[in-house]
């Protein structure tokens, strides 16, 4: 199927509890994959805004992450600090390596644009070793975020 990436609608909202949403605050992501009707992985075009970042620090037990560089630069951060990926560069995050990662877009003017790749397996947990969070898969299918004591995390 082809897809138009201007007719895939664009969200800005997150899951996180409303103390760590301002992180991501200018984050945009369009599903492609959701509208190419893929279901075993997912693929987001994701436009970063200066100042943004992709996620909080984290990294899964399940799923494997892949990214495309394809706009700007952004300072990739992870257990052994900073890097700097620029359009063209990718980076990989298998399941289960306790090395949290996310993107931060440090520019003053400058968009990143960018694919991530991530598979839908079951059972997912999701660990923030920079917060006192993990985010675990719910009996409705809603996540549920945890303090790492296992108790609930008010939003």
């Amino acid at each position: 199927m082809i897809i138009n990436p201007e007719n895939v609608p664009s969200r800005t909202d997150s899951t996180y509890p409303d103390k760590f949403k301002s992180v991501v605050f200018g984050r945009a992501k369009q599903a492609l994959g959701n509208a190419a009707g893929l279901k075993n992985f997912g693929v987001n075009l994701v436009t970063l805004a200066p100042g943004s970042c992709s996620a909080l620090r984290h990294w899964h037990t399940q799923q494997d992450e892949f990214i495309y560089i394809i706009e700007g630069e952004v300072t990739l951060v992870t257990d052994t600090g900073a890097q700097i990926l620029t359009p063209g560069m990718m980076a990989g995050f298998p399941a289960g390596e306790e090395d949290g990662h996310q993107l931060v877009n440090r520019s003053n003017n400058v968009e990143v644009v960018y694919l991530e790749i991530g598979d839908r397996t079951p059972d997912d947990e999701v660990y923030y070793p920079d917060n006192d969070l993990i985010a675990k898969p719910g009996a409705d299918g809603q996540t549920i975020f945890t303090h790492k004591d296992g108790t609930l995390h008010e939003s």
